[in-house]
């Protein structure tokens, strides 16, 4: 199984007794069990575990701090042939003066040690009583256990065979100073942040908690694994919840439940090429005077690569959330109504021009214009949506185009298009009997050369309504419905239009005009270029052409927004749609993705102006630049070799 450069991590918070070190230590090796049960390889610890945190003056005891010393040897002797990197916590003792430690172990051996760099004094902490910090230290190893062991926080664990896997430290209070030190190592090229935490729990503490940890992690773009002290701390004063928290460039991956009273353990994978992608694109991520010297220190635990234990959204374009969906709608229309709006007023015409064909791209379109006018307080009539029925049209697209336009107080004109495409065939001396893409795309270039006459003739512009999903597939007539003076639609994608559409009849308008969006929802995707079946349904269905748009925006999506290779495209998809597609179905589609999407490049050089919407955008004045002669053998030589 190919690991995609994935890795598994782990927060463990184990059940612990306050000075209890072999107690810790047992709890310790079996939280270690239970996380290479799970196929985790790197798995980080509650701050001061082996000892327990709220030891208070205990600290200052020989009795303890010498057990602690000798609680690493041998939790470093019991994991010597376990193929995991872990974080502890303990006290270490070094020229007269204790520091708070995370101490990286790796089959076999202490690796390195990094002190704590913030140690609180406020509220009901009071670790400078007890610590020093790490801006005190002179010195770069230590002696522990007879071995000289790097010190510092100038430390990078780094795998020695997985690209860009480099773990950085932070110890609680180092999250919550301004700048926190694992800022530093991400800049240095720490993609993984390991936080050794002792956070106690009062009333809302855990949500500005996940705060600061989203935050981080995605101002780092990294992942960051926090783990704090549970159950079995003191109680004398506070309560730990023991909470665990993965994020991935400031998402949420895996939270345990707080307030357990055994041990805890959450793991999840994170994707090394998503980070290490981000960063390259983000120009502003790195910056020399941060810059900060660190020492790598290597090791070499074996990864066993197994199935994702991450969800993989089907449908990365569609919030899965209802109301951050709502929400998402809403922006997206208002961004689209405020652009138009601009050029509208910018350009000084009077009417806007729309094609209207009874399906999804068009009605969205319309929708937007409606609102937009109704903003500027514009008389809806001065919208013009025209049908224009040519060979392919249905009766359903052509009464629900109507339908929809009376609807909505526009003014309805109708340009039957056959009469003119037949004078077409004529001129160039195409048989009409030959349904080819000189059939379909007279078609569409003469609809088109119809808006634009009328644009001109009613001082007004032409509305696109393309969608993201065609442009990335090039399914658009070249000078058809491929070119307009604005398009609404550029950058949003098939899948998301419906729940744009069916956020604005729920939201935005009338009984009688919900029920003709609702019919529109559930017409197949057509340009209707094509003559109709003998019983007058469509015959011309885009997807069986081109591919379900659902698998054509998840590889849009990741192949844009992160840059995956096509086989971790497919792996993913595989995921993603195991209920839907096997293998065979996706690779199949995934190829006409790439071939599809390198040679209609053309198309997108010369797109219309349009407002950006979401995080993947094709305009070539904005996000994607792309020669238009680009090759894709590279693309497909990967998956023909799957």
């Amino acid at each position: 199984m190919k690991n995609h450069n994935f890795i598994k991590v782990g927060a463990a918070s184990p059940k612990v007794k306050v000075g209890d070190v072999l107690y810790n230590e047992q709890a310790i090796i079996q939280s270690i069990d239970n996380a290479l049960d799970n196929h985790v390889s790197i798995l980080t610890f509650p701050e001061l575990c082996v000892t327990g945190y709220t030891c208070g003056d205990l600290f200052f005891q020989s009795a303890l701090l010498e057990e602690a010393i000798h609680s690493i040897e041998r939790i470093r002797l019991k994991t010597k042939d376990l193929p995991i990197f872990f974080v502890i916590g303990a006290p270490i003792e070094v020229k007269g003066q204790l520091f708070n430690c995370s101490i990286g172990l790796c089959e076999g051996k202490v690796l390195g040690i990094v002190p704590k760099t913030y140690l609180p004094n406020y509220s009901e902490f009071y670790e400078n009583r007890w610590f020093t910090s790490s801006k005190e230290i002179d010195f770069e190893e230590i002696e522990l256990n007879g071995e000289r062991i790097p010190f510092g926080t100038d430390i990078l664990f780094a795998h020695q065979h997985i690209k860009n896997c480099k773990i950085g430290i932070d110890i609680c209070e180092d999250l919550w100073a301004p700048v926190p030190p694992s800022t530093f190592a991400t800049l240095s090229g720490a993609t993984i942040i390991l936080n050794n935490s002792a956070s106690n729990d009062i009333v809302g503490k855990s949500h500005y908690r996940k705060q600061l940890i989203e935050q981080q992690s995605a101002r780092t773009i990294g992942a960051y694994v926090f783990s704090s002290c549970g159950y079995g701390e003191s109680t004398t004063d506070v309560v730990f919840g023991g909470h665990c928290l993965i994020y991935e460039n400031g998402k949420l991956l895996s939270e345990n439940n707080r307030f357990s009273l055994e041990e805890s353990l959450i793991y999840s994978d994170i994707d090394l090429e998503l980070l290490t992608n981000d960063r390259m694109k983000r120009n502003t991520f790195y910056d020399r005077s941060l810059n900060k010297p660190y020492r790598a220190i290597l090791f070499d635990c074996r990864v066993k690569h197994t199935l994702l234990n991450r969800p993989v959204n089907p449908y990365p374009f569609v919030p899965q959330n209802q109301d951050v969906r709502q929400e998402h709608c809403e922006e997206i229309f208002s961004i689209q109504t405020v652009g138009l709006a601009k050029r509208i007023e910018h350009i000084g015409c009077k009417k806007v021009v729309v094609g209207i064909s009874g399906g999804l791209d068009s009605t969205l379109a319309l929708l937007v214009c409606v609102k937009t006018f109704d903003q500027l307080g514009k008389d809806r009539k001065d919208i013009i949506g025209i049908t224009m029925p040519g060979f392919g049209t249905t009766g359903r697209t052509y009464n629900n185009a109507l339908s929809l336009m009376n609807e909505l107080g526009v003014t309805i004109k109708e340009i039957p298009i056959k009469a003119l495409s037949l004078q077409q065939f004529k001129d160039i001396g195409h048989d009409p009997n030959i349904l080819d893409v000189t059939y379909e795309n007279v078609q569409a270039r003469g609809r088109t050369q119809f808006l634009m006459n009328i644009a001109n003739k009613e001082n007004g512009i032409v509305v696109g309504t393309g969608d993201l999903s065609e442009l990335a597939l090039g399914w658009a007539t070249y000078n058809g419905d491929h070119m307009s003076m604005y398009g609404v639609n550029g950058s949003i994608p098939k899948t998301l239009i419906r729940y744009l559409i069916d956020w604005v009849a729920a939201t935005q308008l009338k009984e009688k005009a919900k029920e003709v969006l609702l019919d529109i929802l559930d017409t197949p995707v057509s340009p209707e270029l094509l003559p109709p079946s003998e019983s007058g349904e469509i015959e011309q269905k885009t997807e069986e052409v081109v591919g379900p748009y659902e698998l054509h925006d998840f590889f849009l999506y990741n192949m844009i927004r992160y840059g995956f290779s096509p086989s971790k495209i497919l792996y993913l998809g595989e995921i993603a749609f195991k209920d839907l597609y096997d293998q065979s179905t996706i690779l199949k589609w995934l190829k006409k993705f790439y071939y599809r999407f390198f040679s209609q490049q053309f198309k997108r050089s010369c797109l219309p102006d349009g407002p950006k919407v979401g995080s993947i955008c094709l305009s070539p004045r904005g996000d994607w630049r792309m020669p238009s002669d680009a090759i894709v053998k590279v693309w497909i030589d990967e998956l023909e070799s799957i």
